[in-house]
């Protein structure tokens, strides 16, 4: 197998730059008019025939030979046979990894609050887990351990009585790690389903697929296409596009780090996007020949390759503090600082989903084992989203009370308010209330 990268070279001095970078960072992850028919075609067939159309279709669309609904279904002793099927050392490997994202995200935890003001009114939140989530996770050769606790124990964590877990068998190949995973993260049930069909059942509920209140998870663009039908049914976590990594480096980091760490999202897939930012030319200069140097060694070097050279960059800045511009105007979804003094570059740094600071902090550790949530925004949506968290499992209610005094004094202001908007009956509700000069 022959391959070569031929990956892009950036200036931001030269005068197209902004033009250049645009066209690098451009993606349209809306589905094709075929795509999105199917899924709505699906969506409906399970609104309507519930079990049977999820039975039918994963016999159609996985090769599954499913006789009914049950055989569908994993319960609690299978999940704890997969731990037993998998390594010692696998095993110890997710445990610590769960343990670490557990900690991580008690962090997070938001609790409700109440102040009291001179006159006795109340106001404070009252912070509430969700009732059900579900957890959209890949099968088959395309899966992701690490994904089941990224996103199973922030929800559990929050509170969330009951996560729910699809993930498609193809062929009835069952992946152990996969439910090992989904064991030790405390998923409460198992449905081996996939495509849109599953997120269907998450969202509307079937005779034995239970309906959730949010669907989290990464999946192809059958699965983000129905997320985006469902969502206001249910919640969602994001629609997310293609990996990201984008590094910042002053140019005295070893150059083989630097390529193996752009391979390491490469390797994702075809679309995915890895850049480097330097105002060492020569450094670019050397990572490019670390770049031809490594590849030929990867199991994935036909990925790595498309991607590299389809989306892939090295781009030269006048300095460092051009870099970190740069780096906040693409809002990457990882951005690794490999530089001497990370934290005195951290305050500017203004858009990204997770940020790795110093030389020998490798984005893969957080993908796997650091603790943060890998769930992170793509496709410059870090301008204005954050990394799944505990957060996204709670919902908050305000609380309002209001004392005999409070209420007449705050009706004097709605009553005006209301009135300006034309809004009598809101004004008259809140009159009711204030009392007279004689405080009955």
């Amino acid at each position: 197998m022959t391959v070569s990268t031929a990956i892009a070279r950036l200036n931001a001095a030269d005068q197209d730059f902004a033009r250049h970078l645009d066209h690098l960072l451009s993606w349209e992850s809306v589905s094709d008019d075929a795509v999105n028919q199917r899924v709505l075609d699906i969506i409906k067939a399970v609104r309507e025939r519930g079990d049977a159309a999820l039975v039918e279709f994963t016999q159609r669309f996985d090769g599954v030979d499913a006789k009914g609904i049950d055989d569908l279904i994993l319960d609690r002793a299978r999940l704890e046979l997969a731990l037993t099927r998998i390594t010692p050392v696998q095993r110890e490997a997710l445990e610590k990894a769960a343990n670490r994202v557990r900690i991580y995200h008690e962090r997070q935890k938001q609790d409700s609050w109440q102040y009291t003001e001179a006159d006795g009114t109340v106001l404070g939140q009252k912070v509430t887990p969700l009732d059900r989530a579900g957890l959209y996770v890949p099968g088959g050769k395309a899966s992701y351990p690490s994904s089941v606790l990224m996103n199973a124990i922030p929800a559990k964590v929050a509170g969330v009585a009951e996560v729910v877990m699809v993930v498609p068998t193809p062929r009835g190949e069952v992946n152990e790690l996969v439910l090992a995973a989904a064991c030790i993260a405390g998923v409460d049930r198992v449905f081996t389903l996939g495509g849109a069909q599953a997120v269907a059942a998450l969202a509307f509920g079937t005779e034995s697929v239970p309906q959730v209140d949010k669907i989290v998870g990464p999946g192809n663009i059958y699965v983000a296409t129905a997320k985006r039908h469902v969502f206001g049914q249910v919640g969602i976590d994001m629609i997310a596009g293609p990996s990201e990594i984008l590094v910042v480096c002053d140019g005295q980091t070893d150059p083989d780090w630097i390529a193996m760490d752009l391979f390491s999202q490469a390797e994702h897939d075809e679309d995915a996007q890895a850049i480097l930012v330097s105002p060492d030319a020569e450094f670019l200069d050397r990572v490019a020949a670390s770049i031809d140097k490594l590849l030929p060694t990867m199991e994935r070097a036909e990925i790595i390759e498309k991607s590299i050279n389809g989306r892939g960059a090295l781009i030269q800045v006048r300095d460092m503090q051009q870099a970190i511009e740069v780096a906040n105007r693409i809002a990457p979804e990882h951005l690794e600082l490999s530089v001497a003094d990370p934290q005195a570059w951290l305050p500017q740094i203004r858009h990204a989903g997770a940020i790795f600071m110093g030389r020998h902090t490798s984005e893969a550790l957080g993908d796997y084992c650091a603790g943060p949530n890998h769930v992170l925004p793509t496709s410059g949506t870090a301008r204005f989203s954050s990394p799944l968290g505990v957060y996204d499992f709670q919902k908050r209610s305000s609380i309002i009370f209001c004392s005999e005094q409070g209420a007449s004094e705050l009706g004097h202001t709605a009553s005006v308010l209301a009135r300006g908007e034309s809004l009598t009956a809101h004004a008259r509700s809140a009159e009711y209330r204030i009392l007279n000069e004689k405080g009955n």
